[in-house]
């Protein structure tokens, strides 16, 4: 099955470990995912299975929206709900028009350093391997851009925010900072990711969801239509003479869109065979073949 689903990834699950129980209900060893969230995130995780796994390549610095709870008065290790306090814990009462404005320094393109706890090369061995093990973790500040930090409430000592921010940016990060702007340090409480891409929440469906449709022959149901695949790439509909070429790797002529560099190919109406790469005039070359199993 090549398809794409789009996951409602639950706390307490590692983005492979749902990749791996989708193997085990789908029965299939080829599947993958487009953008890792922490244990704790929950929500949209779009899910490639069989040769539809290389359209990773087209996602590795896409876009991605959230909606969380950062909490003030204390600052953690890991920058999150999950870690141990790092500094002593005060009472605080936020003021909703004061967190807006130290908000505002949170928008644009910025220099972030990423969490200790995280996937982040020290030397070639990841950040967390070493935070673990309670050696000294030095990472360079990053350069990232948040698009949209919005603060949407406040309670007590937390605060509700909506995000939308470029790929390798950190909220976790993003919590901590603000809390040391604040004077009273923060943590990230809750995180929810609502969209990657064009694949967004009203979409998703949980793996118990996934299971039951297994179980009832219905998969390609909760599957993304291919045609809303990369949506900023044009589509076009190959004849029987064409898509024989394309499959055995032949370029074809493909006079409409001349002036395109990256098609996508279609075989009837959901059968995604190929994404087509321009190499002159009116001739694409199939740069990458979707084979069904």
């Amino acid at each position: 099955m090549n398809s794409v689903l789009v996951i409602d990834k639950p706390a307490g699950l590692t983005s492979h470990d749902v990749v791996n129980r989708v193997r085990r209900i789908l029965g299939q060893k080829s599947v993958g995912h487009l953008g890792t969230l922490d244990p704790s995130a929950t929500g949209v995780l779009p899910v490639v299975t069989g040769s539809l796994t290389r359209l990773a390549q087209f996602y590795l610095h896409s876009e991605k929206c959230y909606e969380g709870v950062i909490c003030f008065g204390f600052a953690t290790d890991t920058y999150d709900a999950d870690g141990e306090a790092t500094t002593p814990v005060l009472e605080v009462a936020l003021d909703l028009e004061r967190v807006r404005e130290l908000a505002t320094q949170f928008r644009g393109t910025i220099q972030q350093v990423p969490p200790a706890y995280s996937a982040k090369k020290i030397a070639g061995v990841r950040a967390y391997k070493l935070a673990r093990k309670r050696q000294e973790v030095t990472l360079d500040p990053i350069t990232v851009e948040i698009k949209e930090f919005e603060i949407l409430s406040v309670e007590r000592n937390c605060c509700t925010f909506r995000a939308r921010v470029a790929s390798g940016t950190y909220m976790r990060s993003v919590a901590h900072d603000l809390g040391e702007k604040m004077g009273s340090g923060a943590h990230l409480q809750s995180l929810r990711r609502t969209a990657v891409a064009e694949f967004g929440i009203a979409g998703v469906h949980t793996l118990e969801e996934l299971m039951q449709a297994a179980e009832q022959g219905r998969v390609e149901e909760l599957a993304v239509h291919p045609r809303t695949l990369l949506p900023h790439f044009p589509c076009v509909t190959a004849d029987d003479d064409s898509a024989a070429m394309i499959r055995s790797g032949r370029a074809v002529n493909l006079p409409e869109l001349s002036r395109e560099r990256l098609v996508k190919v279609f075989y009837g109406q959901r059968e995604l065979i190929a994404i087509g790469t321009r190499i002159a005039g009116t001739l694409f070359h199939p740069g990458i073949v979707f084979m069904q199993d």
